[in-house]
């Protein structure tokens, strides 16, 4: 149950009027009338294709409504461009990272309105200052101004993305899925930024998909659905199951498939043994069966994503055996990993910029991993592509108005199917996937994981790093804890719980010994 809380009745600090949006014959907003106010934490709840994406670009001038109106603080107001919408304190955070990863963090976070000196020129000293100060607030002391973005890992951009929204001084921040890039430590410094903020009276939308976020932050929640303002309210007067049947329309069905019962270990498929790269892979051994999903566990930036990458080929100066079974498979490249000889498939952790390729169509992204099976002759069979990306958008029921779209204007959760489309084309034996459900919502959530169970169900075998402990207990046949680069502990069945997981993941005494995969 959420946490009641007092919303208070001030006047609101933002109010839409019978706002609408069109793009075609899409409708993506319809006839909505919200109303958020200051000093007060107000989340935006919805299944991707809800409407919240274009609610959000509205509001910070990046599109324009085809009817009603806009009022803040009481004054009616049109926003032209975000630059407008900025200079009235409107903030956006989206989830998509706006930096610029070849600027350093301090050109990054002083790029809108930098420090000048005299002639007019950058003074990089007070820019760094500056940055500093913002890097410390957001708690990320840690992290050097003159360093390259492009040499952060995700988590830490996510970081100076904040750090740069307040740089701006905003009156209205609002925060699209911001913490889903985040380790478990930064989302809690997030938490406390947000309270404070509330407290200094910021107005703050609150997107996410993440229940227990909701629960930790939220005055007020708003739920959309297909384009429209289905309701709002207090937090604490609907338990999680009404806000999920609010959000899709319908009863939510269980969330995991159930898992199959087996008398004796599947056949390994993939085995693993003692890979080692640079100081982040510290002998990894493991074995993924015929049918199993097996999760990887631990405080995020252990070594799942770089085992991922080593598996498929992604990284350079590896030691250690992988076999495919049982004969030696060591990919030297994705390309070699994807051959049917070891059958690979990975699924990244970002679908912009490592999943998809944004300008091009639908069609063509779905199609972009299989075409070396899909010619006749020194020719793309077209009628034969046609045919299996159809069967893809079926299978995966892809959301999309025509195959031609660029499939940059589909949404977060269609976008990453159309990812895990583009692998399942190649038939993979073997799928890798690096944390695929973060930034989508619940009802495609329990899609995934139905898709997971199913390929399971049908022969593959699945390596799966979440940072979601619920999936690792819902999906998984068995969970490897990684910590140090190493596996410190295998659970199955009943031991599969947050408790051990927690543990594990801490290293703490009698949580159990390293343990052979």
């Amino acid at each position: 149950m959420f946490r009641t809380k007092d919303v208070g009745a001030p006047p609101p600090f933002l109010e839409l009027v019978g706002v609408s949006k069109r793009y075609g014959g899409v409708r993506a907003l319809e006839g909505v009338d919200f109303a958020c106010r200051r000093g007060s934490i107000h989340a935006v709840l919805g299944e991707n294709g809800a409407g919240k994406s274009t609610l959000i670009k509205i509001i910070a001038g990046v599109v324009q409504p085809d009817e009603g109106s806009i009022r803040l603080a009481g004054q009616q107001v049109t926003f032209p461009d975000p630059l407008a919408a900025n200079a009235q304190g409107i903030v956006c955070i989206f989830q998509e990272l706006s930096l610029m990863p070849d600027l350093s963090v301090a050109d990054n976070i002083g790029i809108s309105n930098p420090p000048r000196g005299r002639l007019g020129l950058i003074d990089k000293r007070a820019q760094r200052r500056r940055a500093e100060e913002l890097l410390a607030r957001v708690g990320c002391e840690d992290v050097n101004p003159l360093e390259r973005v492009a040499n952060l890992p995700l988590s830490r951009r996510q970081m100076v993305e904040i750090a740069k929204a307040l740089g701006r001084d905003p009156k209205l921040l609002i925060l699209d899925e911001a913490t889903s890039a985040l380790t478990s430590g930064d989302v809690a410094k997030v938490y406390e930024i947000l309270k404070s903020l509330r407290r200094d009276g910021l107005c703050l939308l609150y997107i996410s998909h993440r229940m227990h976020e909701i629960e930790a932050l939220a005055d007020t929640c708003s739920v959309f659905r297909n384009g429209r303002h289905i309701d709002t309210f207090a937090a604490g007067t609907r338990t999680s199951d009404e806000i999920v049947q609010l959000m899709i329309g319908r009863e939510m069905a269980h969330v995991y498939p159930d898992k199959p019962q087996r008398n004796q270990p599947p056949a390994p498929v993939l085995e693993v043994r003692d890979l080692r790269w640079t100081d982040r892979l510290n002998g990894i051994s493991l074995t993924v069966g015929k049918g199993e999903i097996v999760g990887l566990g631990g405080l995020d930036g252990q070594g799942q994503r770089e085992l991922l990458l080593a598996l498929f080929g992604v990284l350079r100066g590896t030691e250690g055996e992988i076999l495919v079974d049982g004969r030696p498979r060591a990919p030297g490249s994705p390309a070699q990993a994807k051959r049917k000889q070891t059958g690979m498939a990975l699924i990244p952790e970002d679908r912009k910029t490592e999943g998809l390729m944004l300008p091009m169509s639908v069609a063509e992204n779905i199609s972009l991993a299989a075409l070396g099976g899909l010619v006749s002759g020194p020719f793309i069979d077209r009628e034969k592509e046609t045919a299996a990306i159809e069967r893809m958008v079926a299978k995966l029921r892809i959301k999309v108005g025509d195959l031609a779209d660029p499939v940059a204007t589909l949404s977060g959760g269609n976008q990453q199917k159309v990812v895990i489309a583009k692998w399942l084309l190649t038939e993979p034996r073997i799928v890798l996937l690096n944390d695929p459900t973060r930034g989508i919502d619940v009802g495609t959530k329990q899609e995934l994981y139905q898709l997971l169970r199913d390929l399971a169900d049908a022969g593959a075998s699945i390596l799966f790093y979440t940072t979601d402990y619920d999936e690792l207990i819902g999906c998984c046949d068995r969970v490897l804890i990684l910590y140090d680069g190493r596996v410190v502990r295998t659970l199955e069945g009943a031991d599969i719980t947050e408790t051990n997981i927690v543990a594990s993941s801490l290293n703490l005494p009698g949580a159990g010994a390293a343990a052979t995969a």
